[in-house]
Protein backbone atom coordinates (compact mmCIF):
# COMPACT_ATOMS: atom_id res chain seq x y z
CA UNK A 1 0.00 0.00 0.00
CA UNK A 2 1.49 3.73 -0.69
CA UNK A 3 2.32 5.73 2.20
CA UNK A 4 3.03 9.19 2.18
CA UNK A 5 4.79 9.86 5.07
CA UNK A 6 7.52 6.62 4.12
CA UNK A 7 7.75 8.47 1.02
CA UNK A 8 8.70 11.89 2.56
CA UNK A 9 10.80 9.94 4.74
CA UNK A 10 13.13 8.51 2.34
CA UNK A 11 13.18 11.66 0.21
CA UNK A 12 14.36 13.58 3.56
CA UNK A 13 17.00 10.70 4.32
CA UNK A 14 18.74 10.97 1.03
CA UNK A 15 18.37 14.79 0.92
CA UNK A 16 19.89 15.43 4.28
CA UNK A 17 23.36 14.96 2.61
CA UNK A 18 22.86 15.45 -1.10
CA UNK A 19 26.75 15.55 -1.99
CA UNK A 20 27.47 12.16 -0.27
CA UNK A 21 23.86 10.62 -1.98
CA UNK A 22 24.86 12.14 -5.53
CA UNK A 23 28.63 10.74 -5.34
CA UNK A 24 26.67 7.27 -4.38
CA UNK A 25 24.34 7.49 -6.96
CA UNK A 26 26.68 8.11 -9.74
CA UNK A 27 28.52 5.23 -9.06
CA UNK A 28 25.17 3.54 -10.28
CA UNK A 29 25.04 5.77 -13.07
CA UNK A 30 27.97 4.99 -14.82
CA UNK A 31 27.66 1.47 -14.45
CA UNK A 32 24.45 1.25 -16.32
CA UNK A 33 25.47 3.83 -18.60
CA UNK A 34 28.56 2.03 -19.65
CA UNK A 35 26.16 -1.56 -19.94
CA UNK A 36 24.02 0.35 -22.68
CA UNK A 37 26.48 1.68 -24.31
CA UNK A 38 28.53 -1.19 -24.57
CA UNK A 39 26.04 -3.27 -26.03
CA UNK A 40 24.61 -0.79 -28.04
CA UNK A 41 28.49 -0.40 -29.58
CA UNK A 42 28.54 -4.16 -30.24
CA UNK A 43 25.04 -3.99 -31.94
CA UNK A 44 26.14 -1.38 -34.05
CA UNK A 45 29.53 -3.35 -35.32
CA UNK A 46 27.30 -6.58 -35.80
CA UNK A 47 25.10 -4.50 -38.28
CA UNK A 48 27.95 -3.04 -39.65
CA UNK A 49 29.20 -6.63 -40.17
CA UNK A 50 26.04 -8.03 -41.72
CA UNK A 51 26.21 -4.80 -44.05
CA UNK A 52 28.95 -6.57 -45.61
CA UNK A 53 27.60 -9.68 -45.77
CA UNK A 54 24.54 -7.77 -47.18
CA UNK A 55 21.34 -9.81 -48.42
CA UNK A 56 23.46 -12.65 -49.76
CA UNK A 57 22.66 -16.30 -49.18
CA UNK A 58 25.96 -16.77 -46.67
CA UNK A 59 24.99 -20.65 -46.61
CA UNK A 60 27.28 -20.91 -49.56
CA UNK A 61 30.65 -22.10 -50.89
CA UNK A 62 32.08 -20.61 -53.65
CA UNK A 63 35.12 -22.68 -55.25
CA UNK A 64 37.42 -22.56 -57.71
CA UNK A 65 40.40 -25.13 -59.22
CA UNK A 66 44.33 -24.96 -58.13
CA UNK A 67 47.01 -26.85 -59.01
CA UNK A 68 46.93 -30.77 -58.21
CA UNK A 69 49.57 -31.49 -56.31
CA UNK A 70 49.25 -35.35 -56.37
CA UNK A 71 49.84 -37.77 -58.99
CA UNK A 72 46.75 -39.66 -59.61
CA UNK A 73 45.75 -42.56 -62.17
CA UNK A 74 48.42 -41.69 -64.08
CA UNK A 75 48.06 -37.60 -64.39
CA UNK A 76 50.83 -35.79 -62.80
CA UNK A 77 50.76 -33.25 -59.97
CA UNK A 78 51.65 -29.85 -60.61
CA UNK A 79 48.81 -30.08 -63.18
CA UNK A 80 46.15 -27.31 -64.13
CA UNK A 81 42.34 -28.11 -64.54
CA UNK A 82 39.08 -26.56 -65.37
CA UNK A 83 35.29 -27.62 -63.99
CA UNK A 84 33.34 -27.94 -67.07
CA UNK A 85 29.37 -27.79 -67.05
CA UNK A 86 29.57 -31.92 -66.26
CA UNK A 87 30.02 -31.41 -63.00
CA UNK A 88 27.27 -28.66 -62.34
CA UNK A 89 24.72 -31.22 -63.42
CA UNK A 90 26.62 -34.14 -61.72
CA UNK A 91 26.66 -32.12 -58.29
CA UNK A 92 23.09 -31.03 -58.89
CA UNK A 93 21.87 -34.88 -59.41
CA UNK A 94 24.03 -36.61 -56.47
CA UNK A 95 23.87 -33.97 -53.85
CA UNK A 96 20.30 -33.09 -52.28
CA UNK A 97 18.73 -29.86 -50.35
CA UNK A 98 21.10 -27.62 -53.14
CA UNK A 99 18.89 -24.01 -53.47
CA UNK A 100 21.45 -22.78 -56.11
CA UNK A 101 24.03 -24.01 -58.11
CA UNK A 102 26.01 -21.10 -60.15
CA UNK A 103 28.90 -21.94 -62.68
CA UNK A 104 30.51 -18.38 -63.49
CA UNK A 105 32.65 -17.24 -66.33
CA UNK A 106 34.88 -13.87 -65.69
CA UNK A 107 36.75 -12.08 -68.18
CA UNK A 108 39.19 -9.31 -65.86
CA UNK A 109 39.58 -6.24 -67.36
CA UNK A 110 42.69 -4.99 -64.56
CA UNK A 111 45.92 -3.34 -65.51
CA UNK A 112 44.25 -0.93 -67.50
CA UNK A 113 43.55 -3.26 -70.20
CA UNK A 114 40.59 -1.58 -72.11
CA UNK A 115 38.15 -4.45 -72.50
CA UNK A 116 34.60 -2.84 -72.70
CA UNK A 117 34.04 0.15 -75.97
CA UNK A 118 30.91 2.45 -76.15
CA UNK A 119 31.33 4.50 -79.70
CA UNK A 120 34.75 6.63 -78.03
CA UNK A 121 34.65 5.77 -74.43
CA UNK A 122 36.46 2.79 -73.39
CA UNK A 123 37.15 1.30 -69.87
CA UNK A 124 38.43 -1.81 -67.80
CA UNK A 125 35.88 -3.96 -65.96
CA UNK A 126 35.19 -7.28 -64.80
CA UNK A 127 32.95 -9.46 -67.04
CA UNK A 128 30.61 -12.20 -65.35
CA UNK A 129 29.12 -15.07 -67.51
CA UNK A 130 26.54 -16.01 -64.78
CA UNK A 131 23.02 -17.52 -64.08
CA UNK A 132 19.89 -15.69 -63.15
CA UNK A 133 20.22 -17.62 -59.42
CA UNK A 134 23.66 -15.12 -58.63
CA UNK A 135 21.65 -12.37 -58.03
CA UNK A 136 20.17 -14.40 -54.75
CA UNK A 137 23.61 -14.84 -53.69
CA UNK A 138 25.51 -11.96 -55.01
CA UNK A 139 22.55 -9.17 -54.25
CA UNK A 140 22.45 -6.26 -56.19
CA UNK A 141 19.44 -3.57 -56.65
CA UNK A 142 18.88 -3.21 -60.08
CA UNK A 143 18.00 0.42 -60.77
CA UNK A 144 16.42 0.18 -64.43
CA UNK A 145 15.13 -2.59 -66.59
CA UNK A 146 15.84 -6.19 -65.54
CA UNK A 147 18.34 -8.74 -64.67
CA UNK A 148 19.27 -11.52 -67.15
CA UNK A 149 17.00 -14.42 -67.08
CA UNK A 150 16.71 -17.75 -68.30
CA UNK A 151 15.24 -16.82 -71.59
CA UNK A 152 18.44 -15.01 -72.38
CA UNK A 153 20.18 -18.16 -70.96
CA UNK A 154 18.62 -20.67 -73.72
CA UNK A 155 18.68 -18.14 -76.52
CA UNK A 156 21.80 -17.25 -75.58
CA UNK A 157 20.70 -13.51 -76.06
CA UNK A 158 23.93 -11.51 -76.15
CA UNK A 159 22.32 -8.96 -73.59
CA UNK A 160 24.33 -6.99 -70.50
CA UNK A 161 23.64 -5.56 -67.01
CA UNK A 162 26.01 -3.12 -65.75
CA UNK A 163 26.70 -1.07 -62.97
CA UNK A 164 26.44 2.50 -62.43
CA UNK A 165 30.21 2.76 -62.65
CA UNK A 166 29.88 1.36 -65.81
CA UNK A 167 27.45 3.74 -66.43
CA UNK A 168 29.09 6.72 -65.38
CA UNK A 169 32.25 5.70 -67.05
CA UNK A 170 30.75 5.14 -71.05
CA UNK A 171 27.61 7.23 -71.06
CA UNK A 172 26.89 11.01 -70.76
CA UNK A 173 25.55 12.09 -68.08
CA UNK A 174 21.24 11.79 -68.07
CA UNK A 175 21.99 9.46 -71.33
CA UNK A 176 19.58 6.24 -71.77
CA UNK A 177 21.56 3.07 -71.44
CA UNK A 178 18.40 0.46 -72.29
CA UNK A 179 18.28 -0.56 -75.77
CA UNK A 180 22.14 0.88 -76.14
CA UNK A 181 24.93 -1.14 -76.99
CA UNK A 182 28.54 -1.87 -75.51
CA UNK A 183 31.13 -4.09 -77.22
CA UNK A 184 33.05 -6.16 -74.81
CA UNK A 185 36.16 -7.81 -76.54
CA UNK A 186 34.97 -6.96 -80.04
CA UNK A 187 31.81 -8.19 -79.58
CA UNK A 188 28.23 -6.25 -79.01
CA UNK A 189 26.00 -6.61 -76.21
CA UNK A 190 22.96 -4.61 -75.74
CA UNK A 191 22.51 -3.18 -72.25
CA UNK A 192 18.58 -4.80 -70.69
CA UNK A 193 19.29 -3.23 -66.91
CA UNK A 194 21.64 -1.10 -64.56
CA UNK A 195 22.46 -2.32 -61.02
CA UNK A 196 23.97 -0.52 -57.74
CA UNK A 197 25.19 -3.15 -54.86
CA UNK A 198 24.96 -1.68 -51.53
CA UNK A 199 28.55 -1.97 -50.11
CA UNK A 200 30.24 -0.56 -47.66
CA UNK A 201 33.60 -1.65 -47.96
CA UNK A 202 36.85 -0.75 -49.29
CA UNK A 203 35.73 -2.31 -52.95
CA UNK A 204 32.47 -0.76 -52.98
CA UNK A 205 33.25 1.86 -56.04
CA UNK A 206 34.63 -1.40 -57.74
CA UNK A 207 31.59 -3.15 -57.19
CA UNK A 208 29.92 -1.19 -59.17
CA UNK A 209 32.27 -1.43 -62.25
CA UNK A 210 30.98 -4.75 -63.53
CA UNK A 211 29.05 -6.72 -65.91
CA UNK A 212 26.59 -9.32 -66.39
CA UNK A 213 25.85 -11.74 -69.05
CA UNK A 214 23.91 -14.94 -69.25
CA UNK A 215 26.63 -17.37 -69.11
CA UNK A 216 25.86 -19.60 -72.05
CA UNK A 217 26.10 -15.95 -74.34
CA UNK A 218 29.75 -15.70 -72.56
CA UNK A 219 30.75 -19.32 -73.59
CA UNK A 220 29.75 -18.55 -77.23
CA UNK A 221 31.22 -15.24 -77.54
CA UNK A 222 34.41 -15.68 -75.61
CA UNK A 223 35.11 -19.66 -77.16
CA UNK A 224 34.82 -20.94 -73.48
CA UNK A 225 33.12 -24.57 -74.77
CA UNK A 226 32.03 -26.44 -71.65
CA UNK A 227 34.74 -24.79 -69.00
CA UNK A 228 33.62 -23.44 -66.12
CA UNK A 229 36.11 -21.01 -64.37
CA UNK A 230 34.60 -20.95 -60.70
CA UNK A 231 31.24 -22.10 -58.97
CA UNK A 232 28.88 -20.60 -56.14
CA UNK A 233 27.12 -23.00 -54.38
CA UNK A 234 24.20 -22.71 -51.76
CA UNK A 235 22.54 -25.13 -49.63
CA UNK A 236 18.82 -25.02 -48.70
CA UNK A 237 18.60 -23.61 -44.99
CA UNK A 238 18.50 -26.17 -42.98
CA UNK A 239 21.55 -28.14 -44.28
CA UNK A 240 24.65 -26.33 -43.52
CA UNK A 241 26.82 -25.98 -46.68
CA UNK A 242 29.58 -26.78 -44.56
CA UNK A 243 28.19 -30.15 -43.66
CA UNK A 244 27.72 -31.36 -47.52
CA UNK A 245 30.77 -29.78 -48.94
CA UNK A 246 33.34 -32.22 -48.73
CA UNK A 247 30.82 -34.46 -50.54
CA UNK A 248 30.88 -31.73 -53.86
CA UNK A 249 34.44 -31.51 -53.41
CA UNK A 250 34.46 -35.51 -54.16
CA UNK A 251 32.59 -34.98 -57.05
CA UNK A 252 34.75 -32.56 -59.14
CA UNK A 253 38.16 -34.59 -57.73
CA UNK A 254 36.85 -37.90 -59.37
CA UNK A 255 35.68 -36.08 -62.38
CA UNK A 256 38.88 -34.78 -63.08
CA UNK A 257 41.17 -37.62 -61.89
CA UNK A 258 42.25 -35.49 -58.44
CA UNK A 259 43.69 -37.39 -55.86
CA UNK A 260 40.84 -37.61 -53.36
CA UNK A 261 42.97 -36.91 -50.77
CA UNK A 262 44.74 -33.53 -52.44
CA UNK A 263 43.04 -31.05 -50.00
CA UNK A 264 45.00 -28.28 -51.84
CA UNK A 265 43.54 -28.65 -55.59
CA UNK A 266 39.68 -27.38 -55.15
CA UNK A 267 40.16 -24.18 -53.79
CA UNK A 268 36.90 -23.01 -51.99
CA UNK A 269 36.00 -20.21 -49.35
CA UNK A 270 32.86 -21.29 -47.05
CA UNK A 271 31.12 -18.47 -46.43
CA UNK A 272 28.70 -20.12 -43.99
CA UNK A 273 31.28 -20.91 -42.06
CA UNK A 274 33.14 -17.69 -42.04
CA UNK A 275 29.58 -16.08 -41.00
CA UNK A 276 29.20 -18.35 -37.69
CA UNK A 277 32.23 -17.53 -36.31
CA UNK A 278 31.49 -13.96 -37.05
CA UNK A 279 27.89 -14.74 -35.27
CA UNK A 280 29.98 -16.34 -32.55
CA UNK A 281 32.30 -13.37 -32.06
CA UNK A 282 29.17 -11.09 -31.56
CA UNK A 283 28.09 -13.65 -28.76
CA UNK A 284 31.72 -13.07 -26.91
CA UNK A 285 31.24 -9.08 -27.59
CA UNK A 286 27.62 -9.26 -25.81
CA UNK A 287 29.09 -11.14 -22.69
CA UNK A 288 32.05 -9.37 -22.84
CA UNK A 289 29.94 -6.00 -22.91
CA UNK A 290 27.90 -7.49 -19.78
CA UNK A 291 30.42 -8.41 -17.86
CA UNK A 292 32.66 -5.39 -18.13
CA UNK A 293 29.12 -3.01 -17.43
CA UNK A 294 28.25 -5.79 -14.62
CA UNK A 295 31.57 -5.40 -12.74
CA UNK A 296 31.19 -1.12 -13.08
CA UNK A 297 27.50 -1.60 -11.64
CA UNK A 298 28.84 -3.95 -8.80
CA UNK A 299 31.08 -1.07 -7.74
CA UNK A 300 28.68 1.69 -7.89
CA UNK A 301 26.23 -0.50 -6.02
CA UNK A 302 29.11 -1.55 -3.18
CA UNK A 303 28.81 2.47 -2.86
CA UNK A 304 25.27 2.35 -1.94
CA UNK A 305 25.35 -0.30 0.03
CA UNK A 306 28.04 1.41 2.23
CA UNK A 307 26.63 4.55 2.52
CA UNK A 308 23.04 2.61 3.76
CA UNK A 309 25.39 0.89 6.48
CA UNK A 310 26.34 4.41 7.70
CA UNK A 311 22.48 6.06 7.10
CA UNK A 312 21.53 2.79 9.12
CA UNK A 313 24.09 3.75 11.73
CA UNK A 314 23.25 7.41 11.85
CA UNK A 315 18.95 6.57 12.04
CA UNK A 316 20.29 4.00 15.32
CA UNK A 317 18.36 5.74 17.98
CA UNK A 318 15.16 6.37 15.16
CA UNK A 319 15.44 2.39 14.76
CA UNK A 320 15.49 1.59 18.39
CA UNK A 321 12.07 4.41 18.97
CA UNK A 322 10.11 2.51 16.36
CA UNK A 323 10.97 -1.20 17.58
CA UNK A 324 9.89 0.34 20.85
CA UNK A 325 6.92 1.72 19.11
CA UNK A 326 5.84 -1.80 18.17
CA UNK A 327 7.21 -1.97 14.51
CA UNK A 328 8.15 -5.27 13.25
CA UNK A 329 11.69 -6.24 11.59
CA UNK A 330 9.83 -6.49 8.26
CA UNK A 331 8.75 -2.74 8.54
CA UNK A 332 12.15 -1.81 9.49
CA UNK A 333 13.64 -3.93 7.00
CA UNK A 334 11.48 -2.85 3.82
CA UNK A 335 12.77 0.29 4.42
CA UNK A 336 15.92 0.50 4.28
CA UNK A 337 15.51 -1.81 0.86
CA UNK A 338 12.97 0.57 -0.40
CA UNK A 339 15.33 3.44 0.44
CA UNK A 340 18.25 1.32 -1.39
CA UNK A 341 16.16 0.53 -4.37
CA UNK A 342 14.59 3.83 -4.65
CA UNK A 343 18.23 5.46 -4.88
CA UNK A 344 19.57 2.79 -7.44
CA UNK A 345 16.43 2.89 -9.49
CA UNK A 346 16.84 6.76 -10.44
CA UNK A 347 20.40 6.69 -10.74
CA UNK A 348 20.02 3.93 -12.96
CA UNK A 349 17.02 5.40 -15.32
CA UNK A 350 19.40 8.70 -15.15
CA UNK A 351 21.84 6.42 -17.03
CA UNK A 352 19.73 4.73 -18.65
CA UNK A 353 18.15 8.41 -20.29
CA UNK A 354 21.69 9.88 -21.15
CA UNK A 355 22.79 6.41 -22.93
CA UNK A 356 20.12 6.41 -25.07
CA UNK A 357 20.19 9.92 -25.69
CA UNK A 358 23.78 10.00 -26.52
CA UNK A 359 23.01 6.58 -28.65
CA UNK A 360 20.73 9.26 -30.83
CA UNK A 361 23.10 11.69 -31.14
CA UNK A 362 25.98 9.09 -32.44
CA UNK A 363 22.64 8.20 -34.68
CA UNK A 364 22.05 11.13 -35.94
CA UNK A 365 26.01 12.05 -36.52
CA UNK A 366 26.28 8.50 -38.79
CA UNK A 367 23.12 9.62 -40.57
CA UNK A 368 25.11 12.94 -41.96
CA UNK A 369 28.17 11.58 -42.40
CA UNK A 370 26.92 8.28 -44.10
CA UNK A 371 28.19 5.06 -43.59
CA UNK A 372 31.36 3.98 -41.65
CA UNK A 373 32.84 0.85 -42.53
CA UNK A 374 31.56 -2.23 -40.18
CA UNK A 375 29.83 0.28 -38.23
CA UNK A 376 25.90 0.56 -38.36
CA UNK A 377 22.78 2.22 -36.36
CA UNK A 378 24.26 1.10 -32.47
CA UNK A 379 21.16 0.50 -30.72
CA UNK A 380 19.67 -1.66 -28.21
CA UNK A 381 16.30 -2.98 -27.86
CA UNK A 382 13.53 -2.62 -25.55
CA UNK A 383 14.57 -6.71 -24.12
CA UNK A 384 18.41 -4.78 -22.88
CA UNK A 385 16.33 -2.35 -21.04
CA UNK A 386 14.34 -4.24 -19.48
CA UNK A 387 17.19 -6.52 -18.40
CA UNK A 388 19.00 -3.45 -17.50
CA UNK A 389 16.08 -2.27 -14.74
CA UNK A 390 15.58 -5.90 -13.56
CA UNK A 391 19.68 -5.71 -12.80
CA UNK A 392 18.99 -2.42 -11.17
CA UNK A 393 16.07 -3.81 -9.03
CA UNK A 394 18.10 -6.85 -7.88
CA UNK A 395 20.82 -5.11 -7.35
CA UNK A 396 19.13 -2.09 -5.15
CA UNK A 397 17.92 -5.54 -3.30
CA UNK A 398 21.37 -6.46 -3.34
CA UNK A 399 22.86 -3.16 -1.94
CA UNK A 400 20.11 -3.05 1.19
CA UNK A 401 19.93 -6.47 2.38
CA UNK A 402 22.92 -6.14 4.59
CA UNK A 403 21.97 -2.65 5.74
CA UNK A 404 18.44 -3.93 6.41
CA UNK A 405 19.69 -7.34 8.27
CA UNK A 406 22.17 -4.88 10.63
CA UNK A 407 19.25 -2.88 11.38
CA UNK A 408 16.49 -5.07 12.39
CA UNK A 409 19.72 -6.75 14.85
CA UNK A 410 19.51 -4.04 17.10
CA UNK A 411 17.58 -4.68 19.83
CA UNK A 412 15.12 -1.52 21.25
CA UNK A 413 16.74 -0.62 24.28
CA UNK A 414 20.48 -0.72 22.98
CA UNK A 415 18.96 1.42 19.90
CA UNK A 416 18.11 4.10 22.70
CA UNK A 417 20.93 4.46 24.41
CA UNK A 418 22.87 5.28 21.45
CA UNK A 419 24.17 8.92 21.42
Amino acid sequence: MFSRDRWLEILEVLSSNWFRTLLTAFGVFWGIFILIILLAAGKGFENGINMEFGDGATNTVFMWTRTATKAYQGMPKDRRFNYNTNDIEDIRQQIPNLRFISPRNQLNGFNGSNNVVRGINTGAYDVYGDYPEIIQQEPMNITSGRFINYNDINAKRKVAVIGVGVKNGLYDKDEGTLGTYIKIQGVNFMVVGTYKKRSSGGNSEEDQKQIYVPFTAFSQAFNMGDKVGWMAITAIDDTPITTIKEKIFNIVKKNHKIHPKDERAVGHFDLYQEYNKVQGLFVAIKLLAYFVGIMVLLSGIIGVSNIMLIVVKERTKEIGIRRALGASPWNIRSQVLTESVFLTIISGMAGIVFSSLLIYLINLALDNIGPVDMFANPSVNLGVVTIALTILILSGLFAGFIPAQNAIKLKPVEALRTE
